[in-house]
């Protein structure tokens, strides 16, 4: 290894930006969830578990037949009744 880099041209950043249509984020995902996900793909015989989330939610948000102002008002009665 050399004792000094030049760095003057480097960038900072994202080394590989994320494909036309995707963003990057953080997300908290329960173990037992990711596992499942992850034996999914392994059990396929490989793939991508990051895809097959992707695929459940977009068919989760498919077949929702619920008007997003329902959920929201079942939602905000939920965390009142719990709140109380």
């Amino acid at each position: 290894m050399k004792k000094e880099y030049d760095f003057s041209k480097g960038k900072r950043g994202v080394v590989v930006p994320a494909s036309k249509g995707k963003t990057r984020i953080t997300i908290r995902i329960d173990d037992d969830i990711l596992n499942w996900f992850r034996d999914q793909v392994d059990a396929a015989g490989g793939g991508n578990y990051q895809t097959l989330i992707n695929n459940a939610l977009r068919e989760y948000i498919t077949n929702q037949q619920e008007p997003i102002e329902v959920i929201l008002r079942r939602v905000v009665r939920e965390e009142l009744h719990s709140a109380s």
